[in-house]
């Protein structure tokens, strides 16, 4: 059984910084390029980062580029993203996920979810 959790997030205010976690477990996890999702109360799923299966390779929503860095660690099986200099337009919440495929930009593309962390980021 393939389980995605995040952890990391919380209330922070404009111009903080935080590091969202995501534990695989379940899957053969450096066969797997993964994804940061947000999802902001009334709006799509938007992809956010993307990371390949060694990490050689990263890709970044414009919003986001510059701002925050995906990484992850095949020994631990986890995948980082760090968010700094946050604006409240970052406040969503978060979703991990996994594909065979990279890079992958769209939700319906992603084989793999975590359930969640939300971010709040106040003015």
């Amino acid at each position: 059984q393939v389980q995605l959790v995040e952890s990391g997030g919380g209330l922070v205010q404009a111009g903080g910084s935080l590091r969202l976690s995501c534990a695989a477990s379940g899957l053969t996890f450096s066969s797997y390029a993964m994804d940061w999702f947000r999802q902001a109360p009334g709006k799509e799923r938007e992809f956010v980062a993307a990371i390949s299966w060694k990490g050689a390779r990263t890709y970044y929503a414009d919003s986001v580029k510059g701002r925050f860095t995906i990484s992850r660690d095949n020994a631990k099986n986890t995948v980082y993203l760090q968010m700094n200099s946050l604006k409240p337009e970052d406040t969503a919440v978060y979703y991990c996920a996994a594909t065979i495929s990279y890079p992958v930009f769209i939700p319906g593309g992603m084989a793999y979810w975590g359930k969640g962390t939300l971010v709040t980021v106040s003015s």
